[in-house]
């Protein structure tokens, strides 16, 4: 508590975790040849607070999450990026690109199928097959990815089994660093990459279709059902506008599949989780369809 380096370091990290950016940019370096703190008013009373509730992490990120700062518009006038196209002054709300791990959990989360079971070994999720032999050591217990199943498959990405010489594609295609090395502050890009990823790994595809059948199980009413799939995902009401482009790709799509049936047979059975029983597969794909294309959309990759 004498000290004011250890608490500065650590709520700049949870301010830079909710705002993408901390208070001091540079959060992996406070001596000189690092950036000044936009706020350091703010800095200095958030580590006083820090240390007072006795050092209660908790505490520090309801503090920010509930403050009038974080809780503005996202929206910016031209004159505001003008100004401040960073976004420094914080005259607006954060507008931030979630990090790999917290987008395949958000996926698994509204889908319901994340395992949220605390503790435990690690787990081997989806991954290509043969992605470790050409880094591997012969003889070495890792040499060859064997894929977990059950409930291992959905677990929080926090528990899942890092190589460091080959880490997770899907991770890595969403900035998540290696591991060789301490990272504090992730670069954050947006490449052609990551639609793939969200559109087609097995992970996400699995979880659009799961979110799917719940939909379908809510109500035959397709526009409840649209308004009840856009609220779980996004976490907000749906417009009219949405609604009808939610409605316009699920009648399309339909179409197509009941052309193509064995296309739909494929699409629903997506990973390890089998199709519920006694829907109509023509009406799962189509939907899997509506939800891949809502998990694909910028306010859910992004906070």
């Amino acid at each position: 508590p004498a000290h004011p380096l250890t608490a500065r370091v650590m709520v700049n990290r949870l301010w830079q975790s909710v705002f993408g950016v901390g208070l001091v940019r540079t959060s992996e370096d406070f001596g000189v040849m690092g950036e000044r703190p936009s706020h350091p008013e703010l800095l200095d009373w958030l580590a006083v607070e820090f240390v007072e509730s006795g050092w209660d992490i908790n505490h520090i990120l309801k503090l920010i999450v509930t403050s009038s700062t974080y809780q503005q518009s996202g929206a910016a006038t031209q004159r505001k990026l003008d100004v401040d196209r960073d976004n420094r002054y914080l005259a607006r709300g954060a507008r931030v690109r979630l990090d790999a791990e917290v987008l395949r959990d958000q996926a698994l989360a509204v889908s319901g199928m994340l395992v949220r079971r605390m503790g435990g070994p690690t787990v081997k999720p989806y991954q290509p097959a043969g992605l470790w032999k050409v880094v591997a050591i012969t003889g070495s217990n890792t040499r060859i990815f064997e894929k977990d199943s059950g409930e291992a498959l959905y677990r929080r990405s926090l528990y899942t089994f890092w190589k460091r010489t080959a880490p997770p594609p899907t991770m890595a295609a969403f900035n998540a660093p290696t591991r060789e090395q301490c990272t504090v502050r992730r670069e954050r890009t947006n490449t052609p990459i990551q639609a793939l990823v969200l559109l087609n790994s097995p992970q996400f595809v699995e979880a659009a279709r799961r979110l799917a059948e719940s939909a379908i199980r809510e109500t035959d009413d397709v526009e409840k059902r649209a308004q009840w799939m856009f609220q779980r995902t996004l976490s907000r009401p749906a417009t009219d506008d949405d609604i009808d482009d939610m409605l316009s790709i699920a009648r399309e799509l339909g179409s197509i599949f009941k052309q193509n049936p064995k296309s739909a047979g494929e699409l629903i059975r997506t990973g390890d989780s089998p199709p519920t029983e006694g829907l109509d597969e023509i009406e799962v794909a189509a939907w899997t369809m509506v939800a891949n294309t809502l998990m694909n959309r910028d306010d859910f990759i992004s906070k």
